[in-house]
């Protein structure tokens, strides 16, 4: 009885929302009686009015059910038999989804909204398992978080963004790998096994592979470049440079470490080390013992002697102590070989039996390896202030009248040539002495028809400043010296004969010896890098520069030295200060009357003062970079190469009509090319 009146006023609801759209919805609602949850329900709507039916489902789950006021249309949903209640509302949430719209439930509350806010709006969060067993599977709107084991998260986006629908997302977290997806439940189910299907350990297991002829380090650029994988032509972060086949030699046990990006690759690759892994055939009797091994990064010259010391230690063993108990001899190892260098080539020529070149071989490679290189910046700063200052005054005057049998001189000189009184007064009138730097006050009185100076007063002051900034680069090998040199080749008299008179036998021809020396800035430095990338510095640093005043000096020209030798370590791209010079002098002369120069201030016309002051500060930093391998040498060259390039274009002249030459040289500009991949020689 109960299931007939359930038919029965849904469908008179539905007949009298559809007719007249007149009839009070809420009074309907509050006029039938709830469905029973166990109680089955035969859907009727033809027509109807999404609001009203939606709050007929409100009616039979009995739950509140609220409808965005964007929902707009109508609604046709029939069912042939009667169906349960929750297959009811999958059908209603079906027939919304055709139409744009969705029923989310948040907090007990069902509300109809278009589906592009169902993703705002929905409160359903799920976290996917291993077995992926709680991923929703009815037409309601959830978020899924699908957390990635093998694959990308980044590759799968592409793949997986056209299975979601347009008003839904999907999003990557590359720190956990994870995918965050917003869809239906079923949709997200088929995506749960899809991303099941394609997140799987594409790469094999790594696999060590003995070889019996060949050896490992030959081997392995070989298989590279036949399998296609020896270059960097993948972008980085693709599932294909992500597992891409891998070729590894391991010297110590002549084998090759092979991790193939499938099964299939991975037989390609024993099937082709087995055809390769073969005898020499034109290695037969004392000429296959014959080999020739090309250097990559070391000295051929340098490399055998130290193989041939390595060799001959080996095979001389130890004498036994005085005393010690007999035993039996061992076999003597001898080594049977020799090791040659082919400077022209680089290369070793070495003849040794099979096994003894292997273990030769082995050293060679651990050897030949691509030395790193230390790029040292240093900084050479000095700042120079000179000061001086001279002040005096002097007197000079004739005692008594003309005629007389006795004259008197009075008066006061201080200094030499041009600062003195007497030596002006006798030289003004030949030349020979000229007045001294600075102001020069003077009076002359006539005495009997002759102007004899009789007072001279002296001012000077004088200041003098230089700033130099010195910047040496230099780039190394490890465990190579490397020296710049930045100055001039000055030429110093050694010695000197000349003619000292008349001579009777022949001809004296006068000569100079001379010794040039080079004058400016040195540094020379010999880097060593440790294991733990701190940088020991042997370094010379000299600056030098000859003294302006005696370049026309007799005995020669007059040298500044300042010279800086020492061992310091230092941190990979750390600044270190070698030392430096913090000089300040000071120097005071006073020349005076006794007695009357001690009056105050009457006693500055009886006395001459100088004074000096000198300042110097020198300070010289050093910054070595280690550089290892060829990206970071060429990015280093490009940015020294741009910051030269900027600065001749900033230093262009300025136009002008008058001087038709406007434009001074610029460097080029670069275009980088990538740097191709380096074939091992010999092969």
């Amino acid at each position: 009885m109960g299931f007939q009146k359930s038919i029965i006023s849904i469908a008179a609801y539905a007949l009298f929302t559809s007719a007249t759209g007149l009839f009070c919805l809420q009074n309907l609602v509050q006029a039938q009686t709830p469905v029973k949850a166990s109680e089955a329900v035969t859907l009727n709507f033809q027509g109807a009015e999404i609001e009203a039916v939606a709050r007929t489902f409100a009616s039979i789950t009995g739950r509140n059910v609220v409808v965005d006021p964007r929902v707009k249309g109508t609604l046709t949903l029939v069912s042939d038999q009667p169906v349960s209640r929750a297959a009811a509302l999958g059908q209603f949430v079906a027939a919304l989804r055709l139409q744009g719209y969705t029923l989310v439930e948040s907090g007990g509350l069902y509300k109809v909204v278009p589906e592009a806010e169902a993703k705002l709006q929905s409160a359903g969060v799920n976290i996917q398992d291993e077995r992926a067993t709680n991923v929703p599977t009815s037409n309601q709107i959830a978020t899924q978080i699908f957390k990635l084991n093998h694959e990308s998260a980044n590759n799968l986006v592409a793949v997986l963004r056209p299975l979601i629908s347009p008003n839904n997302t999907i999003n990557a977290n590359p720190g956990t790998n994870s995918l965050v997806i917003t869809d239906y439940g079923d949709n997200l189910r088929r995506l749960s096994l899809i991303i099941a299907a394609l997140d799987v350990a594409n790469a094999t297991d790594a696999e060590v592979i003995a070889l019996q002829h060949a050896l490992a380090s030959d081997l392995a650029p070989l298989v590279q470049r036949l399998m296609g994988v020896g270059g960097s032509t993948v972008p980085a972060g693709t599932a294909e440079n992500a597992f891409k086949t891998t070729v590894m030699a391991e010297p110590r046990a002549n084998a090759l470490i092979v991790r193939a990006a499938n099964g299939a690759q991975l037989a390609l690759v024993r099937s082709l080390i087995h055809k390769l892994d073969q005898p020499d055939a034109n290695r037969t009797g004392a000429a296959g013992n014959i080999h020739v091994v090309y250097l990559k990064n070391a000295d051929a010259t340098k490399l055998a002697v130290t193989l041939r010391a390595a060799i001959s230690s080996a095979a001389s063993p130890a004498a036994a102590p005085t005393g010690a108990p007999s035993t039996p001899a061992a076999p003597a190892v001898t080594t049977g070989g020799q090791i040659q260098a082919d400077a022209s080539t680089n290369s070793l020529i070495i003849t040794a039996p099979e096994p003894q070149y292997r273990q030769l071989r082995a050293v060679i490679d651990q050897l030949d390896a691509r030395r790193a290189q230390v790029f040292v910046e240093s900084l050479i700063a000095e700042v120079s202030m000179d000061k001086a200052a001279e002040f005096g005054i002097q007197w000079q005057g004739p005692l008594g009248n003309a005629g007389s049998g006795v004259v008197g001189l009075l008066g006061s000189n201080f200094g030499i040539g041009g600062k003195n009184i007497i030596s002006l007064a006798t030289g003004a009138a030949t030349g020979t002495v000229v007045p001294g730097r600075g102001l020069n006050v003077g009076a002359a009185q006539q005495v009997n028809g002759v102007y004899v100076l009789g007072f001279l007063a002296r001012f000077l002051e004088d200041s003098g400043s230089g700033n130099v900034l010195s910047t040496p680069n230099l780039l190394t090998l490890d465990n190579e010296e490397a020296k710049i040199v930045i100055g001039q080749n000055v030429p110093f008299v050694t010695g000197q004969f000349t003619s000292t008179g008349a001579t009777t036998g022949g001809t004296v021809n006068p000569f100079q010896t001379i010794e040039r020396k080079d004058v400016g800035l040195t540094l020379k430095v010999k880097p060593q890098i440790s294991e733990n990338g701190t940088v020991k510095l042997a370094i010379y640093q000299e600056v030098s520069n000859v003294l302006a005043s005696s370049v026309n000096a007799p005995n020669g020209p007059t040298t500044n030295k300042r010279t800086i030798e020492s061992n310091v370590l230092v941190e990979d791209g750390a600044i270190v200060v070698l030392g430096g010079l913090l000089q300040d002098e000071y120097a005071g002369n006073q020349e005076k009357v006794p007695g009357l120069a001690d009056v105050p201030l009457f006693g500055n016309l009886f006395k001459s003062e100088a004074r000096s002051r000198k300042k110097t500060n020198l300070m010289v930093f050093l910054r070595p970079v280690v550089v290892r391998d060829a990206r970071a040498t060429d990015k280093l060259s490009m940015d020294r190469y741009d910051l030269m390039r900027s600065g001749m274009q900033d230093a262009q002249p300025t136009p002008s009509t008058l001087v038709p030459v406007n434009q001074a040289p610029v460097l080029p500009a670069l275009v980088h090319q990538p740097a191709a991949v380096a074939t091992p020689a010999g092969q």
